[in-house]
């Protein structure tokens, strides 16, 4: 592909080098080689630009690259043209429209023709599977599931009954969709009853999921990830929570029910939230925060309990001196004891 070709597609523009160059591939600054393009959005990296052995590199505007031989794309955002590169030279194979002969498909389902369904595959009663769906091995789909075109559902996935996944999402492996979520009463002899869960789990457009990840199925009602949000391996997210567009929940990041999370919210890994609060859109919750209380729209939130993450840097600053303080005060209780009691004139 020639780089006026690559400027195109990303979105970026030409500053220096050749337009016919011709780049064929992308990489990192420290793993790329001759006909690769690399980035650089962050300034502090920029010492890197002198031994890398890329082709060309995606700039942000006020980084120079001081070096001839290295062709510039000026970007917006150099990060996103570079991740358009990726997707240019590693496009998604096509599906292969198929039933392997293993799949166990029950007669009342609809399946579109144009759907590649792997081996060992079940698929119950009353589902619907859209043009486009690609589902590996190994994954099981409960009655009444419905999902959306150009979906993928990797192996070891499950989906169960009633649920629904929208278009574009894509499942990762050995997660579970509408799992029963975790509510139990306590009866007269003071043993855990059973709650019912009849709910379903909707998964809207372009959702993705993680692997290994799990979302309860509502007791009643349903649990809702909302169009575009991103949901990491390992999470946890319980009954009748409604995680909203945009939002982005890293890795062994726990939900109690009834959760309520925002447009564009950021929780990084381990965080919790307890039950039947709200985190505002545009909120970040720091790696390991929890809170017990509603986050503010636009919050950053750290520590357990969580609060406002610039009072929580000032403590940390001021707990790793503990010690210190406690060192001092013993001094100073020593010399108040040798002058003895204050005397008054």
């Amino acid at each position: 592909m020639k780089l006026s070709e690559l400027a195109e597609i990303t979105g970026s523009t030409v500053e220096t080098g050749s337009p016919d160059t011709e780049i064929s591939g992308a990489a990192g600054l420290d793993l790329a080689g001759e006909g690769d393009v690399s980035f650089l959005a962050n300034p502090k990296y920029t010492p890197q630009l002198k031994s890398t052995r890329a082709a060309a590199v995606f700039l942000n505007p006020g980084i120079e690259a001081d070096r001839g031989d290295l062709a510039v794309l000026r970007a917006k955002d150099a990060y996103v043209a570079y991740t358009r590169a990726l997707m240019a030279f590693h496009p998604v194979e096509p599906i292969t429209p198929s039933v392997h002969s293993t799949a166990v498909i029950d007669p009342t389902a609809s399946i579109s023709e144009s759907v590649e369904i792997g081996a060992n595959v079940v698929i119950g009663k009353c589902c619907s599977i859209a043009d486009g769906v690609r589902i590996f091995p190994n994954a099981t789909i409960y009655d009444g599931v419905r999902i959306g075109s150009h979906t993928v559902i990797h192996s070891g996935v499950s989906i169960r009954e009633n649920c629904e996944v929208g278009k574009r999402c894509i499942i990762h492996n050995n997660a579970t969709i509408g799992c029963d979520g975790f509510g139990y009463a306590k009866d007269e002899d003071r043993r855990w009853l059973k709650i019912p869960q009849v709910g379903r789990v909707v998964l809207e457009d372009d959702v993705e999921i993680g692997a290994n990840t799990a979302i309860d199925r509502a007791s009643v009602g349903e649990t809702r990830v909302k169009r575009g949000a991103k949901i990491d391996n390992l999470v946890q997210i319980g009954h009748s929570c409604t995680v909203d567009e945009d939002a982005l929940i890293c890795s062994q990041t726990g939900l109690a029910g009834s959760s309520v999370i925002g447009k564009r919210v950021i929780l990084a890994g381990q965080v919790g939230i307890a039950g039947h609060l709200k985190v505002g859109d545009d909120a970040v919750l720091t790696a390991k925060s929890a809170t017990s209380h509603d986050v503010e729209p636009g919050k950053v939130i750290s520590g357990i309990p969580g609060f406002d993450n610039k009072e929580w840097l000032r403590s940390t600053a001021a707990f790793r001196r503990l010690a210190e303080f406690a060192r001092r005060l013993k001094k100073l209780e020593a010399l108040l004891d040798k002058s003895g009691p204050p005397t008054s004139e």
